[in-house]
């Protein structure tokens, strides 16, 4: 059974920056899609980006384009999301997640497995 876990949450000030980090454990294949997602308090789990396994085609939510960066090393099994400029409609509980199939949009129900999450907590 494939297990993700989230690092790298914390609180930061607003203009601040922080890199999330997803390892992957538990499975020997190929996951072909990585995402992040975030669920802020009372609103519903959204897509932040994805990445293919190439490492090369991305995909971003409007609202983070410019200001956070997802990018992988395959080796190490491990999903980042570089965060710039945060701001404080940012906060959120961030989520990993894995999809077998190609990267499809982001959505919540194209993706197989998640992990726990990792807090981020940005202040004004």
């Amino acid at each position: 059974q494939a297990q993700l876990v989230e690092s790298g949450g914390g609180s930061v000030q607003a203009g601040g920056s922080l890199r999330l980090s997803c390892v992957v454990s538990g499975y020997s294949g190929r996951f072909n899609c990585m995402g992040w997602f975030r669920q802020a308090p009372g609103k519903e789990r959204e897509g932040v980006a994805s990445i293919y396994f190439d490492g090369v085609s991305t995909n971003y939510a409007d609202s983070v384009k410019g200001r956070f960066t997802i990018s992988q090393d395959y080796s190490k099994k491990t999903v980042y999301l570089q965060m710039n400029s945060l701001k404080p409609e940012d906060t959120a509980m961030y989520y990993c997640a894995a999809r077998l199939g190609v990267c499809r949009a982001l959505l919540e129900s194209n993706y197989n497995y998640w992990g726990q999450g990792t807090q981020v907590t940005v202040s004004t």
